[in-house]
């Protein structure tokens, strides 16, 4: 099983949040076959505001396998998937969450996240989640 972790896991990870998303992916490095996305690579290390941490965050993401997130076939796939909750009364807030959604989606990835824009993904679209 290869899982895509969400900014919104990474962000309360290296906070030292302790909830059940931040302990998952604590038992799951090493392993599991953990992916970070380029988008989420960025996301995550926006929000440092100390040179040191940003630097040790930095260092340790790019131990893990850094995937090319958007292109064009994902681009419209994101805008179709949008669409298709849109006619069932369901708006996603982040396209950039749109766009990791359908990126796990097509790539047949695990995603684990705290974020509620996933949560209208998996019934409707297909998208697999890891839960508690």
């Amino acid at each position: 099983m290869t899982i895509l972790t969400d900014s919104s896991v990474w962000i309360d990870y290296f906070n030292g949040v302790n909830n059940w998303q931040t302990n998952k992916l604590d038992n799951c490095l090493g392993k599991e076959e953990i992916v970070i996305g380029d988008l989420i690579l960025a996301e995550v290390l926006r929000g440092f505001k100390l040179d040191k941490d940003y630097n040790l965050a930095k260092k340790n993401l790019m131990y893990l396998p850094i995937l090319k997130m958007i292109d064009t076939f994902i681009a419209i796939k994101s805008a179709d998937n949008f669409r298709v909750l849109r006619k069932k009364g369901i708006t996603v807030r982040k396209t950039v969450d749109m766009i990791i959604g359908t990126y796990c989606i097509e790539n047949n990835l695990y995603l684990l996240y705290k974020d509620r824009d996933f949560d209208v993904m998996e019934k409707p679209l297909g998208l697999k989640v890891l839960s508690s």
